[in-house]
């Protein structure tokens, strides 16, 4: 009986001690399954987020290659854009130099017409006016010319001539921006004689009065020793025939300016004092005189052309620069004054990108 019942015993504690194996190892592989899924999980989740960091990546290195195309695309476009510029500008300058030349053989044509016109009169005069020159016919003609030149440079003003015997200079010369404003008024007194008088001085300042011009100007070839193209000379402007083109821009662009700037700043007595203060300074007559002595140098440069072909576009370039540089910084000079109510001027854009 004990040894069965011994038996018994171990018997069922081997049972009981296989149960408890087989359960520890069931919970253990449980476990370890647990663990193997939750590993895979999270190797799958990290690999996910690299695979999505590796396509921003290279979502970020594809627009950064278009937008480095673009880039370039855009250079060479503005390359090729400013090399056409200066071809055009270039272009512009050969027509403005060409056309200086066929404004002086124009004068000479004009000035053989009207002395045939005269011959055919009376030809007995005509001789003695060949033989002598005529002051008179020249100044006739360089009085037509010079009108129609202002009509052509000009069109929007509005240009009359004075009659003969009548006070009040040669050419009167109202200034008309493209919007339909009166901008001022300029007055041409034109001499023809051997010898320079002051008293014409006094004679345009009172005709100037009379008339309310804003500016009065003499063109002479005969002139003070200090003046050697053009000046402003005792309150009016005196200007050789050659240089009347380059002043009478300078002054209208001075007119339009100061008509702009009184529209834009009615009301404020500060700027206008300003404005006053400037148009009235050395600066403003330095830079007119700036812009007066570039178009005398082109000219110069134009007439030794036949002697110096060869380093005439050299020249050439030079006093036109001057000229765009003066004009320019007069421009900079009022919208700094007056601020943005000041237009854009047609062609200083492409100053300002060439700039």
């Amino acid at each position: 009986m004990e040894e069965k019942i011994h038996k018994d015993t171990e018997e069922r504690h081997r049972q009981e001690l296989e149960k408890v194996r087989i359960e520890t190892q069931q919970k253990a592989s449980k476990k370890l399954q647990e663990e193997f899924s939750t590993s895979i999980k999270v190797a799958k989740e990290e690999a996910e987020d690299k695979e999505n960091r590796i396509k921003d990546l290279l979502e970020k290195l594809t627009e950064a290659t278009i937008e480095s195309r673009q880039l370039k695309r855009e250079t060479q476009e503005a390359k090729l854009e400013m090399q056409k510029k200066l071809a055009l500008e270039e272009e512009k300058i050969r027509l403005d130099t060409k056309k200086l030349i066929e404004e002086e053989q124009q004068l000479k044509m004009l000035e053989k017409d009207k002395q045939i016109q005269d011959a055919m009169k009376e030809i007995e005069e005509m001789k003695r006016k060949l033989q002598q020159g005529s002051q008179q016919t020249q100044g006739e003609v360089f009085e037509l010319h010079f009108e129609n030149m202002l009509r052509q440079e000009f069109p929007n003003d509005k240009i009359e001539e004075v009659a003969k015997g009548t006070k009040g200079g040669d050419i009167i010369q109202e200034v008309w921006d493209r919007n339909g404003y009166k901008c001022g008024t300029i007055l041409w007194e034109i001499k023809n004689t051997k010898t320079w008088s002051e008293q014409w001085i006094e004679k345009l300042k009172t005709d100037q009065r009379a008339i309310k011009a804003d500016y009065a100007a003499i063109i002479s070839e005969i002139a003070p020793s200090e003046i050697e193209t053009a000046k402003y000379y005792k309150n009016v402007w005196v200007t050789k025939r050659n240089f009347v083109i380059g002043l009478a821009c300078a002054l209208r662009m001075n007119l339009i300016q100061i008509a702009m700037a009184k529209r834009a700043s009615e009301g404020r007595k500060e700027k206008k004092d300003v404005l006053y203060t400037y148009v009235s300074s050395t600066e403003f007559r330095l830079r007119v005189e700036a812009i007066v002595e570039a178009f005398s140098n082109m000219q110069v440069e134009v007439e030794k052309e036949k002697r110096y072909f060869s380093n005439k576009w050299a020249r050439d370039e030079k006093n036109i620069r001057q000229v765009i540089d003066n004009t320019y910084g007069m421009h900079g000079d009022l919208k700094s004054i007056i601020g943005n109510v000041l237009p854009q001027i047609k062609g200083l854009e492409t100053l300002e990108l060439e700039d």
